[in-house]
């Protein structure tokens, strides 16, 4: 059987929901966008903002580290993921945290890597993210993730910089979220126009430089290595390595 849906999250949820209803064997399902399917018998599923929350709602509640995996391959953007999810989801309806047990099961397997390459990034950013002071008080972090992760990192420097305006930019996505010190808000932006620094915080990066200049140990660079554990592409927007 084939299914599709309108390529929405709401979308994808209120299609698993309804497939996990009313079909006897959703392993058998494949589930993808509509209009990305070859054949005409495919089932279209409309969305249902009321039965897709209360998918997530029951599921998070009863598997909070599945839903985790769930949410974070949703940020992998990684296009043909849905049958995999209808079946892990399906697959932990029966089994439970016990899906671990499944390692070998496509879809298990696939769901995993995949949340463990969004939660690796969301790590590597959570030190690597770099705020700059601007003129007019608010503090500006820019970057480039391979995936999409500005919602859990911006939840994640709301704990950090809860008392400070800031803005974090993706800026191969034109995304931008927003922290006024009561709310966090999130947008896209279509042209951007780097804005001045403040003079202090010219000062900050010009004595930050000093200090990683005098603490490197010229006789002990390994530029491979250090490589290996901060690829270069994180490089760009890091006041030490000259972004």
């Amino acid at each position: 059987m084939l299914y599709s849906y309108d390529g929405s999250i709401e979308g994808l949820f209120s299609a698993v929901s309804f497939i996990l209803r009313n079909e006897c064997d959703p392993s058998s399902v494949v589930l993808q966008k509509h209009g990305g399917l070859l054949f005409e018998d495919e089932r279209f599923i409309a969305t249902d903002q009321a039965r897709a929350d209360e998918l997530v709602r029951r599921f998070s509640r009863a598997f909070p580290e599945n839903a985790r995996d769930v949410v974070a391959c949703i940020h992998a953007e990684e296009e043909g993921l849905e049958t995999s999810l209808l079946h892990y989801i399906h697959l932990v309806a029966i089994h439970g945290g016990a899906v671990s047990a499944h390692l070998a099961h496509p879809a298990v397997h696939e769901i995993r890597r995949h949340a463990r390459r969004v939660r690796r990034e969301l790590h590597r950013f959570k030190g690597l993210l770099r705020f700059q002071e601007l003129e007019d008080g608010t503090f500006l972090a820019r970057m480039e993730p391979d995936v999409n992760i500005i919602q859990p990192l911006s939840r994640y420097f709301i704990r950090r910089l809860r008392t400070q305006q800031w803005f974090i930019y993706d800026v191969r996505r034109s995304l931008v979220s927003r922290w006024d010190q009561e709310r966090l808000e999130f947008g896209t932006l279509q042209s951007f126009r780097h804005p001045d620094v403040s003079v202090e915080e010219e000062e900050v990066q010009a004595l930050w430089k000093t200090f990683f200049d005098h603490v490197t140990i010229p006789e002990r660079h390994n530029e491979r290595c250090q490589k290996s554990f901060m690829p270069m592409k994180y490089w760009k927007y890091l006041v030490e390595k000259g972004g």
